[in-house]
């Protein structure tokens, strides 16, 4: 049974290291921010090809609604993106001026 268990400790905060470490928490924010980049990306495909799928019914059913909710549909996917690629430049700002690791990518 030991065999699943795992020590989550040393995976985020290293052996013998503190969380007022400002390197662990830079982990910590790692992965939330990939998490986080993650589900936002599902969410802007899922909301793209619902919002097209719309338009293209609205489109066969003459209902000028269903076109416009379609078009609202893919307005909010396409702004949802650049809110979060803007937030992904962000971070990388905030980055570069601290010299923390936050998204994981390791600088050669």
């Amino acid at each position: 049974m030991n065999k699943l268990a795992i020590d989550i400790g040393t995976t985020f905060l290293g052996t013998g290291s503190k969380l007022t470490d400002p390197t662990n928490i830079g982990n910590y924010i790692s992965a939330i921010i990939t998490g986080a980049i993650s589900i936002a990306g599902v969410i802007l495909l899922f909301l793209l090809i619902m919002g097209g799928i719309g338009m293209i019914a609205g489109a066969g059913s003459d209902s000028p609604e269903k076109i416009e909710k379609g078009k609202k549909a893919v307005t909010s996917a396409l702004i949802g993106f650049i809110v979060v690629f803007m937030s992904y430049w962000i971070v990388k700002l905030i980055e570069s001026i601290t010299g923390l690791n936050l998204l994981g990518i390791s600088k050669k």
